[in-house]
């Protein structure tokens, strides 16, 4: 998505954009500071910093019938995995958020970073914590059964087929106190980029390999294809709809202190 704007493909005009990666959960919890004016969210910590933030059309992750999904080493009923000791990714993520949606349930959960809850799955333990399951986000959607792994549900597909929507996983927002006028010209530059990697996909693919864990060429480009495509471009009509609902369920199922409804830069 920001292959263009990481290497100066593109004019900003007044505009520097600095590249930091790091993994959503620590973004979501930098947002919760606003020390920074454009970062990516997760659409579960958007409905706490809303006050904050407002929403960018372009550049968010959506699961269109896939999505985060939860592993283990036996395979297991929803109503067994309610008894387990489950992995996370951080509990702002929008993984969790539909984990518990998914559930009806609290749950025992450890928090691990994300590119650790598949070998803490394979040892079933995570700095003395015992672990019966992993809500994996990323790239082990695609790599978890080269550990023999069971496949308990797939959230996005459950979500799919329970509400015909896609599952909103994350997003990109602006600081509201930077104005109007500059979060319409941030949206531009982010979609001109989000265009740009599409157009020039094998370049893009190539800089996104970098930070890659342990995928061939193959599995990136699949991967890429999941989470870059259309709804990355915009939102649409069934994209705000979807996060409408996804915010609106969290609230009522208990997990999000007030219904919050999403505020799209223009």
């Amino acid at each position: 998505m920001f292959y263009a704007l990481a290497n100066n493909k593109l004019d900003t005009g007044d505009y520097e954009f600095t590249h930091e990666l790091v993994d959503i959960e620590t973004l979501n919890r930098r947002a919760f500071a606003a020390d920074l004016e454009l970062t990516a969210v997760s659409i579960h910590a958007y409905a706490y910093l809303y006050e904050n933030y407002i929403l960018c059309t372009c550049g968010a992750s959506m699961g269109d019938g896939y999505g985060p999904m939860v592993v283990a080493r036996k395979a297991m009923t929803a109503d067994e995995l309610r008894r387990q000791t489950i992995a996370v990714p951080g509990k702002l993520t929008s993984a969790y958020l539909a984990l518990r949606l998914y559930l009806e349930s609290d749950f025992d959960c450890v928090e691990v970073p994300f590119d650790q809850i598949i070998p803490a799955v394979v040892a079933e333990k995570y700095e003395g914590r015992q672990i019966d399951a992993g809500l994996i986000i990323h790239e082990g959607q695609l790599t978890y059964g080269e550990q023999n792994l069971n496949l308990i549900v797939d959230l996005g597909k459950w979500w799919k087929d329970r509400t015909g929507l896609p599952l909103p996983l994350g997003a990109n927002v602006v600081r509201k106190n930077l104005g109007t006028e500059a979060a319409e010209e941030i949206q531009r530059l982010l979609k001109l980029s989000i265009e740009y990697g599409l157009a020039h996909r094998d370049a893009a693919l190539q800089y996104a390999q970098r930070y890659g864990r342990d995928l061939n060429d193959q599995q990136a480009d699949q991967f890429v294809g999941m989470y870059v495509n259309d709804w990355t471009l915009d939102f649409g009509h069934r994209g705000r709809e979807a996060v409408t609902r996804f915010l609106a369920e969290g609230h009522t199922a208990g997990v999000l202190p007030k219904l919050v409804e999403p505020e799209f830069i223009t």
